[in-house]
């Protein structure tokens, strides 16, 4: 689960992080009032969305003046805001954030993540603050520093004097004390909410040497969330994807994605399998669907529902390996599907597994029209026929 960037700061400042001074607004009206609360000029006007990269889209923008404060919020409340993380078809910005702006000397990098190769929690210190990590890890990974926690020992100072003491130029005294402090504090937040990722990008030092989180990005483990349900209230179902809200409700796991093939699924493994295929194939999923092994009927027929609400599909492909999740219960699922809403695109099956003679004769007896495939190979080739018939019709 994301936070939005004001909800992370609100953590962070009961958490002993820095950071500036900010109201926030959701309609126009209340931005002439802000401004008389918050310190300025200058102040930031920020969008708050789930998405990275606002600030090359638009999403910041810094006023000198109180009417330059209100037009920059009228500019961003209500209107799409396209990143490279938003797709095409953007997100609507439903609340701004406005701070006071504060006079940056240097711009620092400060995550916290779980790493995958060594499973274990790792502090990312980096003195290439303000831009975004992907790039600099792969243009200069020599600036990324990494520190490595031991659960069972937690975070330990001299961790953080190994990070901060290898950047260059060498931070002041009072800026290293500020920062062993935020240090050790992140890492708190991070084990205390089943964090899968803390982020300050940039971690700020002003002309007075003092350390201030300018930006906040935080996401909740969805696992944990059942021992953190005071987080709950933090969950802003308007930056879901609309399909994506659908599934959840009914524990598919579901995620969208660009391509035209929808694809169902049980297991994450023979998901991401089975969407290589189809790219092997030359065609392009629409969807990450994995009904999961105990789905019910019900869960396949709302799981093949969903994939017929993107517009985008032009087929369909079931693969199932039947083990939990039994053939027959899929097949009934689909046919319950089918008899809800007309399946007009090809549908493209492959079962294996327990009682799958079953699950084919229900298929075969039924009024749908589909494709029977023998192997993986084959369903991904008749995906790609059929959707390059689509396209040419």
């Amino acid at each position: 689960m994301k936070l939005h960037e004001y909800e992370a700061k609100d953590i962070f400042g009961k958490s002993g992080i820095p950071i500036p001074n900010g109201q926030l607004v959701t309609v126009v009206d209340q931005a002439t009032k802000v401004t008389q609360i918050i310190s300025g000029p200058p102040w930031v006007i920020k969008a708050q969305v789930h998405a990275g990269g606002r600030g090359k889209a638009g999403g910041i923008k810094i006023a000198h003046y109180p009417y330059e404060v209100v037009t920059a919020t009228e500019a961003l409340l209500g209107k799409p805001l396209i990143t490279k993380q938003t797709g095409p078809e953007g997100v609507i910005v439903n609340q701004v954030l406005i701070e006071e702006g504060i006079e940056i000397d240097r711009e620092l990098y400060l995550s916290m993540v779980i790493d995958r190769s060594s499973a274990m929690p790792a502090m990312i210190f980096s003195q290439a603050g303000g831009m975004e990590i992907e790039e600099v890890a792969s243009e200069t990974p020599e600036l990324i520093l990494k520190e490595y926690i031991d659960p069972a020992v937690g975070w330990m100072p001299h961790q953080a004097r190994n990070l901060i003491y290898g950047i260059d130029p060498p931070l002041s005294l009072a800026s290293v004390k500020t920062m062993m402090s935020i240090m050790a504090n992140l890492y708190k937040v991070f084990t205390t909410l089943d964090c899968s990722l803390v982020e300050i990008n940039p971690l700020a030092i002003t002309k007075e040497r003092k350390a201030i989180a300018l930006d906040a990005k935080m996401s909740i483990d969805d696992n944990a969330l059942f021992r953190q349900k005071e987080l709950l209230q933090f969950d802003d179902p308007r930056e879901k994807d609309p399909l994506e809200l659908m599934a959840e409700k009914y524990s598919l796991n579901y995620i969208r994605l660009d391509g035209n093939v929808g694809a169902m699924v049980n297991g994450a493994g023979l998901a991401m399998a089975t969407m290589d295929v189809i790219k092997m194939a030359g065609a392009e999923p629409a969807n990450f669907l994995d009904v999961g092994g105990g789905a019910s009927e019900d869960m396949i027929t709302k799981g093949v529902e969903i994939i017929l609400k993107d517009r985008r599909v032009k087929a369909i492909l079931v693969n199932i390996f039947g083990g939990i999740l039994r053939c027959d219960v899929l097949a009934r699922g689909v046919l319950a599907a089918a008899k809800k809403r007309i399946i007009r695109l090809p549908l493209i099956v492959r079962l294996e597994g327990t009682n799958v003679e079953e699950g084919r004769e229900i298929l075969r007896n039924s009024d749908l029209q589909f494709f029977v495939a023998k192997d993986l190979a084959e369903a991904a080739e008749l995906v790609a026929k059929q959707v390059s018939k689509a396209g040419e019709s």
